[in-house]
């Protein structure tokens, strides 16, 4: 008899896999424990398809629900879950839709569904308290440029290639256009939601480099370095500024995890 946690292992793949050959001399019990276990395999990948086409119905509603139910299908049985909350479960399916042979075919399908799972995450966010310019201003110019500043958790940024944030709203306004061109132009998205509201704000480069960065953990300093870099005219001082009078700010630490309240 294998000692249990090797049990409990076999059982795991079996399910990842669909394929219970592996663990059917290990059960026990009424006719056939055969066909219990094949409900087990069936439910599993089902659910996390159903979870998956719950999270990207903006999407579905794109490609084709049944083009949908397929790619989540294969996600399911090639990318099981690597953490208990499966509130987390797909972040990584928009690049795996863009490689399915059904939905390829639209170019912006990945951005797009990268901006659903965006808006997916902004419309559950609850504010933080923000920092006001003063207390940042407090902290001296020397120290606030080796800070870092964590923005407002209803906050994401999407970069896509066509205006897919047209497109969006053309979805959630649940009205069909007449007529609508999808636009072939390069996009810097912010998705703001809080409170039961969703905001779509158009960025340049350099005001987006610059908020990425800091929404990544990178100092003041290099998300100024990352603006400058693609835009010689931008304002670093003006740019954080204006990210603080929008109440996107909500804390920072210096080098040394020092909180700059």
């Amino acid at each position: 008899m294998p000692a249990l946690v090797d049990l409990q292992g076999s059982f795991a793949r079996a399910m990842i896999s669909g394929d219970g050959a592996a663990v059917g001399s290990h059960l026990r019990g009424g006719r056939d424990p055969g066909q219990r276990l094949a409900i087990h395999l069936r439910h599993y990948a089902t659910s996390l398809a159903d979870a998956l086409c719950d999270k990207f119905p903006a999407s579905a509603w794109l490609i084709g629900a049944d083009t949908m139910r397929e790619a989540a299908g294969a996600y399911a049985r090639l990318h099981p879950p690597r953490q208990p909350c499966i509130a987390e479960y797909g972040r990584d399916f928009p690049q795996f839709l863009a490689g399915h042979p059904r939905a390829a075919q639209l170019p912006y399908v990945r951005s797009f569904a990268e901006l659903e799972w965006a808006v997916a995450q902004a419309s559950i966010a609850v504010d933080a308290p923000p920092l006001s310019w003063t207390e940042l201003a407090a902290c001296g110019a020397e120290r606030l440029i080796e800070s870092r500043l964590a923005l407002q958790p209803g906050v994401h940024y999407v970069r896509a290639d066509w205006c897919i944030d047209e497109l969006m709203q053309t979805y959630l306004s649940g009205v069909a256009p007449e007529r609508f061109v999808l636009v072939d132009a390069a996009t810097r998205i912010e998705v703001r939601g809080t409170s039961g509201t969703l905001k779509f704000v158009r960025l340049d480069a350099g005001t987006f480099a610059f908020r990425t960065t800091l929404a990544a953990g990178r100092t003041v300093g290099e998300a100024a370095g990352a603006a400058l870099t693609l835009e010689q005219g931008f304002d670093p001082g003006s740019a954080l500024r204006a990210l603080v009078d929008a109440e996107l700010v909500t804390a920072g630490a210096t080098g040394t995890q020092e909180s700059l309240r």
